[in-house]
């Protein structure tokens, strides 16, 4: 992509224009924040209920009941994982990954929460442990678990390269809910969402602001760690990508499973209640 070149005289006060101050669109102060501590002295205790290997460029669906904790762990090598998830009631009340970037900003972890698409708009997760918090942003800009990419999708493989590819992540997610819905893929494919992308890498270049990956920092033992803040389905994909160095979308890079453990504490977090729909109820107008 070339730079960006425009065909338009320069305005005289364009370093004004440029230089104003950024103003946040959602400001969170009003938001009640995650009682980190609370969440993790509700761990004191706890079991492991369940735990599912997904193989790589394949995906499998799990379900999490409120009040219960689960973990994407890295298992074998380097891998990145697509997570969708649904209300387990209503598979219309999804992830709203764009909302999540909109209050929390373009890559998640500790105390983030996930929130789910309107009207619900409520949190479906919070996330309440991540051992690669200690990466940040790396001078390329780059950070993990983000919300500002899709999914690889056969679609827009075929649209670049011309060839049909069939573990991209929403197609091995589609075959995931299919399979645990037992309908036909065409008739769940429009409940696959926007990602959450589990340890991989990215952000935009400073000079395009086209999106890039790069290798993640994930290693063997490293997780993700969750809250269900309400009844869950989820479905993890492991990216046809692996760690997402070179590619994804295709069999060339080296993949490693993912594991999802489920556990259950004895208790919930001290103060805790399932949050209810949002209260908006003003009919959008006269």
């Amino acid at each position: 992509m070339k730079p960006y070149r425009p065909e338009h005289p320069v305005p005289p006060d364009a370093d004004a224009r440029r230089t104003t101050a950024p103003v946040i669109c959602y400001p969170v102060d009003g938001l009640p924040p995650a009682d980190i501590p609370a969440y993790r002295a509700a761990r004191e205790g706890w079991r492991k209920v369940t735990d599912l290997r997904v193989p790589p460029r394949e995906a499998r669906c799990f379900e999490v009941p409120a009040g219960c904790f689960f973990r994407i762990v890295s298992i074998e090598g380097p891998q990145v994982g697509d997570l969708n998830l649904w209300a387990a009631n209503d598979l219309g009340e999804r992830f709203f990954s764009g909302k999540t970037r909109a209050l929390h900003g373009t890559h998640l972890s500790t105390g983030d929460r996930l929130w789910s698409s309107l009207p619900h708009l409520r949190p479906m997760a919070t996330i309440t442990e991540d051992t690669l918090d200690w990466y940040g942003f790396d001078e390329h800009g780059g950070s993990v678990h983000d919300v500002i990419g899709t999914r690889c999708d056969p679609y827009t493989h075929h649209l670049l390269s011309g060839a049909a590819y069939h573990h991209c992540c929403h197609s091995n997610l589609t075959r995931a809910l299919a399979d645990r819905l037992q309908s036909p893929r065409d008739s769940v494919e429009l409940a696959v969402h926007d990602v959450l992308n589990v340890f991989m890498c990215t952000g935009f270049t400073r000079d395009t602001g086209q999106y890039f990956m790069k290798a993640s920092p994930v290693r063997p033992g490293d997780f993700l760690e969750f809250y269900a803040e309400i009844d869950l389905v989820g479905a993890l994909s492991a990216c046809p990508g692996g760690d997402c160095s070179t590619e994804h979308s295709s069999d060339a890079a080296a993949c490693h499973p993912l594991l999802v453990e489920i556990y259950e504490p004895k208790g919930p977090p001290s103060g805790w209640m399932p949050p209810p729909r949002n209260g908006y109820r003003g009919g959008h107008g006269p």
